[in-house]
């Protein structure tokens, strides 16, 4: 298992990563899907801004609360209802870099035995927040590699 120190760190290059990937790109690339049921790279970056809003409130919540519950998001509820593809992407890049900054020091200020609480997930079950650091991490390179297909138009 990676460590918590190298899981901080994947996570602080996230937004750099997304701006690098999309630096000089046009708009029309930007808004265009691969194919009817994958997402533009436009709405992966609004998606990451509102994930990542979503992530801190619940690491908040396990903190505060004795494992608490929570449900799944239904993101492709989001894209269509928060339509993404009319977003400015460099706005929501922006937002989701401002996000994972202050989900950053949120983490870098618990306590060690902070780490151990836990929530439970509707279709994961059972995390603590070293699991879900993990999460957030791995959910930024998939994401990433996702974008990167979406660039090249393909799924």
């Amino acid at each position: 298992m990676v460590g918590l120190k190298e899981l901080l760190s994947k996570m602080e290059e996230g937004p750099n990563d997304f701006t690098s990937a999309i630096q000089g790109i046009s708009e029309a690339i930007l808004s265009r899907r691969p194919d009817e049921k994958n997402w533009a790279a436009k709405e992966i970056i609004c998606h990451l801004r509102d994930t990542e809003e979503l992530f801190i409130t619940r690491l908040q919540t396990m903190i505060m609360m004795d494992e608490p519950k929570f449900i799944a998001a239904d993101v492709d509820r989001w894209a269509e209802e928060r339509q993404y593809l009319r977003n400015n992407i460099q706005e929501a890049l922006s937002a989701f870099r401002k996000r994972r900054g202050e989900t950053l020091k949120f983490l870098q200020g618990l306590k060690p035995e902070q780490w151990n609480r836990v929530g439970i997930h509707a279709t994961r079950g059972r995390e603590t927040l070293k699991d879900w650091v993990q999460i957030v991490a791995r959910h930024d390179i998939n994401h990433l590699e996702q974008l990167k297909r979406a660039l090249a138009g393909q799924p």
